[in-house]
């Protein structure tokens, strides 16, 4: 574990710490007005490696060779000329930081940190972080990587849990979940149940993936959850006709899939970002990543009792309750998300994948995104 302090005075600024992979939701912006959780778990932080914050260039501003360098593949509205790696913690974690209150802006109920960083040293002064709290954002602080410096602590994390330990801890992720915003028939809070943002922003990841392995041929998946989340957008946004390639769910504790898979929907381990590789070297599947937490609910599906249970807990049963109420609506990607996956992709460099990129909008009327 490590602490980050301030590069300015030395300072500790956040509580010890261990690596996790970045949130593929980071930098979500999800509705208007919604009450969006803490971004990071108490104890953990993630780097993000790609610039961000200001200041920001448009497309037109950019040089042609500077955008491949950055991995860029088609046109973006902008991009970020800060610096690369910022650190995220949850705020909780935070130690000897206080506001600088001129940079405290925000566009509706909190800060958004559009202004650079809001967060001061408190011993020294210096600007070492971006407090993010407003709404339909991730609670959040962003650690500016050149104000802060790493400094261990101990060596407890050393070592990440194995694909099999993770498997067994079963730390899914619900694809419902009751959603808060603020406002609606009278003032105050207002709730209801919806598809998880997070599951949103990890299919929108996917999807791109999927679009990108698909060689413009249309694609099918699983039956049921798996279906239910990505064969809507699949059809819609690939042609018809024959010789379609398949996707199958493949990772730790699942059987090998068979020579006949095109696509592999695997996990990324949550502690080291690495993608989940078929054992066997001569596979030649495309593999789509997923959010462990999200491909583990994917993988092995809860199960419910039809109606609720008394007396004693029959065995293989975990809960009696019925399961979260189904959302009304179908399953939309998070287009933000989408975009941002596919134009890092060199597949979108092909004209059918740039023209999705140019109707995204017309596709969110049609409610896929």
């Amino acid at each position: 574990m490590l602490v980050f302090v301030c590069a300015g005075c030395g300072a500790e600024l956040t509580a010890p710490l261990s690596q996790v992979t970045l949130p593929v939701h980071a930098h979500q912006k999800y509705g208007n007005g919604i009450q969006l959780p803490v971004l990071m778990e108490s104890g953990t932080f993630a780097v993000d490696p790609e610039p961000s914050g200001p200041p920001w260039r448009r497309w037109e501003e950019l040089d042609p060779d500077e955008v491949a360098t950055r991995g860029i593949h088609a046109p973006v509205y902008a991009l970020s000329d800060g610096a690369p790696g910022a650190i995220v913690i949850a705020p909780g974690d935070t130690r000897g930081a206080v506001p600088i209150l001129e940079k405290c802006g925000g566009y509706c109920c909190g800060l958004d940190g559009a202004d650079g960083p809001n967060l001061a040293c408190e011993a020294c002064g210096l600007p070492v972080a971006t407090r993010i709290d407003d709404c339909s954002l991730w609670q959040a602080v962003w650690l500016a990587p050149d104000a802060v410096c790493r400094r261990p602590v101990d060596d407890t994390d050393a070592t990440p849990l194995s694909w099999t330990e993770l498997t067994a801890e079963g730390r899914g992720i619900p694809p419902f979940e009751p959603i808060t915003a603020w406002g609606g028939p009278r003032l105050g809070l207002h709730h209801w149940w919806s598809w998880s943002p997070r599951w949103e922003a990890a299919a929108g990841r996917a999807l791109a993936h999927l679009l990108a392995a698909s060689e413009g041929r249309p694609v099918i998946v699983p039956d049921g959850l798996t279906e239910e989340v990505f064969q809507r957008a699949l059809d819609a946004l690939l042609p018809p006709g024959p010789w379609a390639r398949r996707a199958v769910l493949a990772g730790p504790g699942l059987p090998a899939p068979d020579a006949g898979a095109d696509i592999h929907l695997v996990p990324v381990h949550p502690q080291t970002g690495q993608t989940w590789t078929f054992p066997n070297p001569a596979a030649a599947a495309y593999p789509v990543p997923l959010p462990f937490a999200v491909w583990l609910w994917l993988a092995f599906a809860k199960t419910y009792p039809p109606v609720p249970a008394s007396g004693v807990m029959p065995d293989g049963v975990l809960r009696d309750d019925p399961p979260a109420p189904h959302p009304y609506g179908l399953f939309r990607t998070d287009p933000a998300v989408f975009r941002h996956t596919l134009v890092r992709l060199p597949a979108v460099r092909s004209q059918w994948l740039r023209e999705i990129i140019e109707n995204l909008t017309q596709d969110m009327r049609a409610r896929l995104f």
